[in-house]
């Protein structure tokens, strides 16, 4: 199992010094989101000089709009071709959005049939995200929201998973059962890791109140062995850098005590 880390983590800091920190600490990866650092570059440029730094195991296609990165569609199409020229081997992104009136996208999402050989051209495995329930009435604004259509629908379209966890831990507390569900597909290739409390998403292990560690001790039970992503806010640090190094260490090396498969 590769543990990852999201730049959305360290989104304070410039791009290059994002990758400088997680190598620093030991990661052996990142996933890069697509956002406004990548308006009006040269993308390809970009992404291969920072996975010289680090490797990029995910990109994760842009969630709001950028400027020459067209609609969600163009963007995730863009992101697939980036990644394939660069060796990323994994592309992910959200669901359309009922609440967001994303009904070109929603229509689009449905017309494909085989999004490996369609979007993913056969050469980047293309992931969907789980997406979170918000506010106070505990709405979920993306389609497929519902964990047995999720699973009918990637199922069905030869489409594979991005599981958050707190996003599905942002209706259920006691999500583990949803991600045997997601498990037993075949289809889970990217895991993305944080806490979920009192309306909060992506917080530090251990500031909510996901079951977190029980989740890490199935996980190293199964026989996952790809990548687990840890996705913070980075409203969960300081500025300081060296505290919040410091932290990311810890928590990193929470993530391979609790992951690590010990010889009998």
């Amino acid at each position: 199992m590769l543990i990852s880390i999201s730049s959305g983590t360290l989104f304070t800091f410039p791009i290059k010094r994002i990758f400088e920190i997680a190598a620093e600490i030991g990661f052996d990866g990142v996933e890069l989101i697509i956002n406004q650092d990548f308006q009006r570059v040269n993308s390809r440029k970009v992404v291969c000089e920072l996975a010289a730094i680090l490797p990029i195991h995910s990109i994760h296609a842009p969630f709001m709009p950028l400027d020459g990165w067209g609609g969600p569609v163009d963007a995730l199409k863009l992101c697939v071709e980036i990644a394939a020229d660069c060796g990323v081997p994994l592309v992910n992104f959200h669901p359309a959005s009922w609440m967001g009136l994303e009904a070109g996208f929603w229509r689009w999402m449905y017309r494909v049939r085989d999004y490996q050989k369609e979007v993913g051209k056969e050469n980047v495995t293309v992931t969907i995200e789980n997406m979170p329930w918000v506010g106070r009435f505990k709405m979920n604004p993306y389609i497929l929201s519902d964990t047995g259509a999720m699973i009918e629908f990637i199922q069905e379209r030869n489409l594979d998973l991005t599981f958050d966890c707190t996003h599905m831990g942002s209706g259920k507390t006691n999500f583990i059962n949803d991600f045997y569900q997601c498990y037993n597909t075949g289809r889970i290739k990217n895991i993305h890791f944080s806490d979920y409390g009192h309306g909060k998403e992506h917080l530090i292990p251990g500031h909510g109140i996901l079951p977190l560690t029980r989740f890490l001790n199935h996980l190293r039970n199964t026989e996952y062995d790809y990548t687990l992503t840890l996705e913070l806010s980075p409203h969960e640090f300081p500025q300081d850098e060296e505290i919040i190094i410091a932290s990311l260490r810890e928590i990193l090396l929470y993530l391979r005590c609790e992951t690590e498969k010990f010889a009998p």
